[in-house]
């Protein structure tokens, strides 16, 4: 009796390059629905630092268009704009190091919008290292510029309000420093002019 040969449905088969390619389409699928729901402006850049993508508030805040960004290595946007050394610093060494950081103040002037002051948080996603797929890079960028002017112009009006304060107080300082000369000026003339009178009430009794 013969043994029956058995057959491998192909269509059961998943070549390993399938396997990334599939989970890397649902994964960016995943990342790109979760920053574009951002209100913040965020980029998406590989390991080489090239922008793979960015959502609607960057586009808006920065005033550029996706032609002009995506594909591009980050420095390279607005050109050259985003060369800024302390963005070079902080993707270059202290996020390989880190695999992440927050907070940094970034104040840099563009030659379109102006001043900007910016506070950056960025991370380093690894997708999955057996499939030896490379990792990505949130930029993400919060524009305080308005919330850091408002507190200048707080400044300002503080510092004026107290120069202002100091002036008075030391024009209040001379007037009463004039009143108690004017007073101990009085006192004397009257101390005077009481001896005066009580000498000629003397005079006069004799």
């Amino acid at each position: 009796m013969k043994a029956k040969k058995t057959q491998t449905s192909k269509s059961s088969e998943i070549e390993p390059i399938d396997l990334v390619g599939r989970f890397w389409d649902e994964s960016w699928t995943y990342i790109k629905t979760v920053v574009d729901v951002v209100r913040e402006p965020v980029l998406i850049l590989d390991k080489d630092l090239r922008v793979l993508a960015a959502n609607e508030p960057f586009y808006r805040t920065f005033q550029v268009e996706a032609k002009d960004t995506e594909k591009k290595v980050v420095y390279e946007l607005g050109n050259g704009q985003w060369d800024i050394p302390d963005l070079r610093r902080l993707l270059e060494e202290i996020l390989p190091k880190n695999t992440f950081f927050k907070g940094f103040e970034v104040i840099h002037k563009f030659p379109l919008i102006g001043r900007k002051v910016m506070i950056l948080n960025a991370r380093q996603m690894h997708l999955k290292e057996e499939l030896k797929m490379k990792p990505l890079i949130l930029l993400a960028i919060e524009d305080i510029t308005d919330m850091m002017d408002v507190a200048d112009m707080l400044n300002v009006h503080t510092n004026k309000f107290k120069d202002a304060m100091t002036d008075r107080t030391e024009k209040l300082e001379k007037q009463i420093k004039k009143l108690e000369k004017e007073i101990l000026v009085d006192k004397k003339v009257i101390k005077k002019k009481k001896k005066v009178i009580k000498k000629n009430k003397k005079e006069e009794k004799k």
